[in-house]
């Protein structure tokens, strides 16, 4: 495929139109025009609907500008970092976090990261769906107990584990059900515990359905009922005396790791934002985490 009628479509659909992708960038319409006719003729693809005022992608131009656009930007950038020793902490980049760590930590880390390097445009997406980072561009992905995956390769920056508590006015009733805050889709009747160096288990009553460990958090403050949530979003609670630690919960842990493409260099805005998260999280401990929450 020709690269130069590659970027010369991408340019004129950024624009909408010949004309205007013209004066923007100072080249020939003419030139234009025949870059992209040349490049719909080797598709054997019609990438714009031509009318007589306007340009409209097709649904086919449309798939192509989308990763096309992408893909020349990350080829000029490697290229622009390579020729400068790959050094230079600049461009765009684009993370893809779960919903509970963007709700907690995301905010403050890519502030903090922002301002310590201001040449770089950060970009952060909130799902807990497992992206395709190569289809869909994402430079850099944050993810939970991930399975191993020979597309992607990175590291562990935090580990966390899930225990239960209870507001400390909660009173627990031997052999009563324990009324409890779950999340929606739970179905689990009772929890298994760590109880005297061994594995026992609790029952349960659902008193309240909620759709995050944030508002279960709070609904357990309120005195709703007792919840299993991660150690670092209640380590202080337990500390200050806002919640009471009743158990720990078995074959919970956790590692959050940050994974990125095998086949892109790592270029230098990745390299640096791992680089960030080892310094904010050195030992990677769910205190650590609790304690950069309650800064």
């Amino acid at each position: 495929m020709d690269l130069l009628a590659l970027a010369d479509f991408t340019l004129v659909a950024r624009h909408g139109g010949f004309g205007r992708a013209s004066r923007a960038a100072h080249r020939p319409k003419a030139t234009l025009s025949r870059r992209v006719a040349g490049l719909e003729a080797s598709l054997n693809l019609r990438l714009f609907e031509r009318g007589t005022r306007d340009l409209k992608l097709t649904e086919e131009g449309r798939a192509l500008y989308e990763r096309a656009g992408h893909l020349l930007t990350e080829l000029e950038e490697t290229t622009a970092a390579i020729a400068s020793g790959g050094t230079q902490v600049r461009g765009r980049m684009r993370l893809s976090v779960p919903l509970l760590f963007s709700q907690i930590a995301m905010g403050r880390l890519a502030a903090e990261f922002a301002l310590r390097h201001p040449d770089v445009r950060l970009e952060v997406t909130t799902e807990d769906r497992i992206v395709d980072m190569i289809e869909e561009g994402f430079d850099l992905a944050i993810r939970v107990n991930p399975d191993p995956d020979e597309m992607l390769v990175g590291r562990s920056f935090l580990r966390d584990r899930l225990v239960i508590v209870a507001s400390p006015t909660q009173a627990r009733v031997d052999g009563a059900p324990v009324p409890a805050v779950v999340r929606n889709n739970a179905q689990e009747k009772r929890w298994s515990i760590v109880s005297a160096q061994s594995e026992a288990s609790m029952e349960i009553a659902p008193v309240l359905r909620l759709s995050s460990m944030i508002m279960i958090r709070d609904a357990v403050r309120a005195g709703a009922g007792a919840a299993r949530l991660p150690i670092s979003l209640v380590d202080q609670d337990i500390a200050d005396g806002r919640l009471a630690h009743w158990a720990d919960v078995p074959g919970s842990d956790v590692a959050l790791w940050a994974l990125y493409p095998t086949r892109r260099l790592l270029n230098a805005r990745v390299s640096a934002f791992m680089d960030f998260l080892k310094e904010t999280f050195p030992t990677g401990t769910p205190e650590e985490l609790g304690a950069f929450l309650d800064r």
